[in-house]
């Protein structure tokens, strides 16, 4: 990826459901290519109110009572680490339901939302940035949890509709993007290279009950891959990232268990899926392409 002229900017939009779930997902791209010039918005769907306090050390009764504003905070700490701009979609955390049986969904929650209502939101937001390429999850929002199924739904809804005149008429000019994404973050191959490294260093692996406990049966979202970015460079910033959303993260956790110099060797690349493209490109999980801009950068003339 070369740096772009900077009367030509290119622009990419990464959808997400919760606050912090940009850091973990695609943000080392995402540093990578604002490094090198791209634009790049994140739209984060909901506000995180229902996540639990996933990191001890911030629960604490004055976090307990403002955990919207609490995670409002984080993320603006965490676009800033990134280089993005944001915008708040504006709905409810939906939450993760438990039991057996499950319990209904809140009302009013983003998952129960008619289709159309979060649609025009990020319509409107499309049209205002503009970018050629979005990056979203798949049809299973990378795991099933209602609000990251719905952000599936809901931007796919969106990459449709932005594009026609006669859909949300008062949502701004008709703006088309040219390409959209899943990422695809923990495949068997990845989870299972990270897992034989460690031990051959040396080293405890956290994967190890994972790796026992894996289904089979589900498909490997690894077996879809059609593009990798290469991003190690930017791993730090990702987990600088990653800290900034405090109440979710651990800085004791698994995420931060796996040496530096021994991602960037074992797995150097961020990866995705090719979902849809209005342009010529050459990526299938055969030959992986190495950037989601291909192809637009020969229509726009970046």
């Amino acid at each position: 990826m070369s740096a772009l002229p900077p009367d030509q900017p290119l622009r990419l939009l990464s959808v997400h459901a919760h606050p912090d779930d940009e850091s973990s997902k695609g943000a080392a791209s995402c540093a990578r290519y604002v490094a090198d010039g791209v634009e790049v918005m994140v739209v984060t769907c909901t506000g995180g109110e229902a996540g639990s306090i996933l990191n001890p050390a911030m629960d604490t009764p004055e976090v307990q009572a403002d955990m919207v504003g609490t995670r409002r905070a984080e993320m603006e700490k965490a676009a800033a680490i990134l280089g993005v701009q944001h915008r708040w979609l504006g709905f409810v955390d939906s939450g993760l339901p438990e039991g057996d049986p499950k319990p209904p969904l809140p009302p009013g929650c983003f998952a129960l939302e008619p289709l159309e209502v979060p649609t025009e939101a990020l319509v409107r937001i499309v049209r205002e940035f503009r970018p050629h390429v979005v990056v979203t999850y798949d049809e299973n929002g990378g795991y099933p949890h209602p609000d990251h199924i719905r952000t599936h739904e809901v931007s796919m809804a969106a990459f449709d509709a932005a594009g026609d005149p006669d859909r949300f008429p008062l949502a701004g000019e008709p703006w088309q993007p040219l390409k959209l994404y899943y990422s695809h973050g923990f495949s068997k191959a990845r989870v299972l290279a990270f897992h034989e490294a460690l031990l051959e260093a040396g080293l405890e692996s956290p994967y190890a009950e994972w790796l026992e406990k894996w289904d089979d049966s589900r498909p490997d979202p690894g077996a879809r891959v059609t593009t990798r970015v290469a991003c190690s460079e930017y791993f730090s910033v990702r987990d600088d990232a990653l800290r900034a959303h405090a109440t979710q993260i651990d800085p004791n956790g698994r995420w931060f268990q796996v040496p530096m110099d021994l991602q960037q060797r074992v797995w150097p690349t961020e990866d995705y899926e090719l979902a849809r493209s209005l342009v010529d490109t050459e990526e299938t999980h055969e030959a992986p392409g190495d950037d989601l801009f291909a192809g637009v950068r020969e229509r726009v003339g970046a």
